[in-house]
């Protein structure tokens, strides 16, 4: 039996939704040995600040259907996306919020984890890794990609001469993530 996890990332454009998702869908399929990966990406016609979203079903044999149906993993950037995904999400979907850009409603039955993504960014004087921030916090409170593969996707992937700065973030993110995990 394939073990098979849906993921959608979701924010406003501009935040590096899109990016984050290829970095994950290449980290799984190209630096994870036996597990396999498909990559979609949606958004508005608005460049910057229109909803955006990108998905990656992850698995361990060949992946049949490349869309998110129900996933495991939403990581949301913008309370807009937490309008949109989250009203019919299972209780058991992982949930990670940057709370400085989303306010959960009382109501909703879902876990929460959270990370000040885009205000560690802010921080470290560049708000644009807020994603990447995310990624490393994604990949310390799942098992779904070793940190590795990760890092190796983003200096792959990130424009030449800010790689160190960019794993700089996800490093942020990964150790945020690992404290939170131990205070659980």
């Amino acid at each position: 039996m394939s073990r098979t996890t849906e993921v959608r990332l979701s924010g406003a454009g501009g935040q590096g939704i899109v990016l984050a998702g290829q970095i994950l869908g290449q980290a799984v399929s190209l630096y994870e040995k036996g597990k396999f990966a498909t990559f979609t990406q949606s958004y508005g016609p608005e460049a910057r600040g229109g909803s955006c979203s990108a998905e990656i079903v992850v698995s361990d044999e060949s992946v049949g259907y490349p869309y998110v149906i129900s996933p495991q993993v939403l990581v949301i950037m913008s309370q807009e996306a937490y309008n949109k995904y989250t009203p019919n999400l299972s209780p058991e979907t992982l949930v990670i919020i940057d709370p400085g850009l989303v306010k959960p409603k009382a109501s909703k039955k879902l876990k929460f984890l959270s990370i000040p993504a885009t205000n560690l960014a802010r921080e470290m004087g560049r708000v644009v890794v807020a994603n990447i921030i995310m990624l490393g916090f994604l990949a310390a409170v799942s098992d779904l990609v070793a940190p590795q593969a990760l890092k190796k996707s983003i200096l792959a992937t990130v424009p030449e001469g800010t790689g160190e700065f960019n794993i700089k973030a996800f490093t942020l993110g990964y150790e945020y993530g690992l404290k939170q995990a131990k205070a659980k």
